[in-house]
């Protein structure tokens, strides 16, 4: 698994346009989705997508329950799951909320969370998907079972029925 290292979170992030040659997006900020569209749809989506990066080089796709917490996004899944197994060699990923229309893809670096935030997270976890953990509470806390937090490093807020004049980049 990862080392736990304290990755620092930028809390407010920088607005720009996504680099997307040819798809005619203006210059400017003008017209820029604020941070709290994409902060508001990783908060309510219900189901996220997660690619990681096999041994191989090639992606993994899989879709989990996890929250959208303190800036990050927290997810739980099994120590020898292909994602945990994945995000032991490479902790880059991605995280993408569930309605591809209003579309929020996280760009970022997974690291194992403390026991501080997996104490935060499971009641929320429980009350979201209404979901008893106690079969599981003592393994997360305990350490034995992971519990990831992906730090953004860029966010892209992609919303189709505005596509051309809203698609924002945020970088932290």
């Amino acid at each position: 698994m990862p080392a736990r290292t304290k990755i620092p979170a930028k809390q407010k992030p920088e607005a720009g346009r996504p680099h997307m040659p040819g798809y005619g997006l203006p210059e400017g900020k003008k017209g820029l989705l604020p941070w709290t569209w994409a902060d508001q749809r990783l908060k309510k989506s219900h189901n996220y997508w997660i690619t990681t990066v096999k041994p191989d080089s090639s992606p993994h796709t899989m879709v989990v329950w996890g929250l959208w917490q303190d800036g990050r996004f927290l997810f739980s899944t099994g120590g020898k799951s292909r994602k945990a197994r994945n995000l032991a060699g490479n902790t880059h990923c991605i995280v993408c909320s569930e309605l591809a229309n209003e579309a929020v893809i996280v760009e970022g670096i997974a690291e194992i969370a403390d026991v501080t935030a997996r104490r935060k997270f499971l009641p929320a976890y429980e009350r979201k998907y209404k979901f008893d953990m106690k079969g599981m509470k003592d393994d997360i806390l305990s350490m034995k079972e992971p519990v990831f937090a992906v730090h953004p490093r860029a966010v892209f807020g992609l919303w189709e029925k505005h596509f051309i004049g809203k698609s924002t980049r945020w970088t932290f």
